[in-house]
């Protein structure tokens, strides 16, 4: 083991940039522990690093010499960090976050972004932006528009009045970063309403941009014309994240390990963002599902078993919706609610189509499972509502959580059309219906059951009918649905793909 000292001896760096390294995840946090009374030092306390620690220093220097940038630099070694072992000392060794002190560099955070920021999902729509990438993206004084569709951002790069230099910079760079994730096809009808100049311009620059290798943090160069004409060169960082993917544009000159000691702290960052992401109108599809009979199941469960089989209902359907794109929802009592969002190349509606139908196959599964283990003759459904619409989406936040949340009448109406399906059936609106495209349509088998004046049930394929034709409304156990009463639902009954 070394300490930081030594460290800082042997390789000629700073406190500060140790501290920045320490951050970027090129070095393993120190254990500090107070030194012996053999080594030369003031300090009450010393951090200990690995003997490695010298020669990954000395090839963070060589890349530096050879031209590297640190987000290379950062992607070549953050995932392959050495351990530090104990220090074996009377009053032991402990973890920290610096070593013996004072001198770790001032964090960077969202708010400290001085230049352009922004951030896109993955469909290339601006979900949060500063305001300096507000006065490049937009103008000054101009407002974000309201919907998800009118935010993607080659659409605003096509639409919005600019120096053509940056229109040509921006949408090289971007177009550079969707190749690998966004169709031609979806781009180009994203950027419905540019004019036909502009949407041959971006044809052509598609056709022209490389796909960018993965990495965890890309970056380049690319020269803007700035407020009096002059040409900025801007160091452009792009950040992949689950949610998306952050830019940051610094002057050259004016980049700092800073910037990259804020990109390395992955989980901070995401979490700071998600808080800050604008509220957008958005299409949707909202499925319910709620658990039949929990009141009796939970009845006759002890409780640590009816948690047991809420969990393993929620785990095992977890990876489904994420499969399908779903995004989870907060839902009152043991049901799940999702979220589909439109994507690049499926459609969020046959998304949340498919998604029930497999959900359903796996409470089958549980239930049988369940029907073993308890030697019971309980049958477990998940009853399930589906329906789409527009509404605002935005995040509420705890001190510890990120959560997101849709206002509007759509919830409460997946919610109450899953009320009234029984059996582990799927009922759906027809204007969700009406979304599928007319090849989607075909696989889907749908409709409702009619009774004829003899009174025999009969299965009318295709068609839809309101709430209140299919269940009496006066009934106490359905008085919850009469609010959907005039809502024209149908049967889900099989889907192939």
């Amino acid at each position: 083991m070394i300490s930081s000292k030594e460290l800082i001896d042997k390789t000629g760096i700073s406190r500060a940039t140790l501290n920045n390294y320490i951050a970027m995840g090129l070095l393993p946090r120190p254990l500090v522990s107070t030194p012996s009374h053999d080594e030369d030092s003031r300090a009450r306390q010393l951090g200990y690093f690995p003997d490695s620690a010298i020669e990954r220093i000395a090839g963070i220097q060589q890349m530096k010499r050879e031209g590297y940038s640190m987000a290379e630099i950062v992607s070549r070694f953050a995932a392959d960090v050495p351990r530090p072992e104990p220090v074996s000392t009377g009053r032991g060794a402990v973890p920290a976050a610096a070593a013996e002190g004072g001198d770790e560099a001032p964090k960077l955070t969202v708010e400290g972004i001085a230049h352009p920021a922004f951030m896109v999902n993955y469909n290339f729509e601006v979900i949060w932006f500063n305001n300096p990438a507000h006065n490049l993206l937009l103008g000054a004084g101009t407002p974000l528009p309201p919907t998800s569709e009118a935010r993607n951002l080659f659409r605003l790069l096509l639409t919005r009045e600019l120096p053509n230099r940056n229109r040509l910079a921006l949408l090289r760079f971007h177009l550079s970063l969707a190749k690998e994730r966004v169709s031609k096809t979806t781009l180009m009808t994203a950027c419905q309403g540019a004019s036909p100049e502009r949407i041959a311009l971006l044809d052509r620059l598609y056709g022209e941009s490389a796909k960018e290798d993965a990495r965890p943090i890309l970056d380049a160069p690319l020269d803007l014309e700035g407020a009096n004409a002059e040409i900025v060169t801007y160091r452009s960082y792009a950040a992949f994240f689950r949610e998306g993917v952050l830019v940051i544009m610094i002057p050259v000159g004016q980049e700092s390990e800073s910037l990259l000691e804020f990109l390395a702290r992955r989980d901070e960052v995401i979490r700071s963002l998600l808080r800050r992401r604008l509220p957008v109108l958005t299409d949707l599809a909202v499925l319910v599902a709620d658990l039949q009979n929990s009141v009796k199941i939970c009845s006759e469960l002890p409780p640590e078993e009816y948690f047991e089989l809420i969990n393993e209902i929620c785990c095992a359907m977890t990876p489904i919706f994420r499969k399908y794109y779903g995004t989870h929802g907060k839902h009152v009592g043991d049901g799940l609610m999702y979220y589909f969002f439109p994507q690049p190349d499926s459609n969020y509606i046959f998304n949340a189509l498919r998604c029930s139908r497999e959900i359903k196959s796996e409470i089958q599964k549980i239930s049988k499972a369940w029907q073993i283990r308890k030697n019971w003759l309980n049958e477990l459904y998940l009853n399930v509502g589906l329906t789409e619409g527009q509404e605002w989406l935005g995040t509420f936040q705890s001190a510890t959580s990120v959560e997101f949340v849709v206002l509007g009448d759509s919830i409460n109406q997946a919610a109450r059309i899953s009320d009234f399906a029984r059996y582990g059936s799927i009922w759906a609106t027809k204007s969700f219906i009406g979304k599928l495209s007319a090849n989607e349509r075909n696989l889907v088998r749908f409709g409702v059951k009619r009774q004829t004046p003899e009174g025999r049930e009969v299965f009318v394929a295709s068609s839809f009918a309101q709430v209140s034709a299919l269940v009496n409304l006066d009934g106490a156990r359905t008085e919850k649905l009469r609010d959907i009463g005039a809502l024209p639902v149908t049967e889900i009954v099989e889907i192939t793909s």
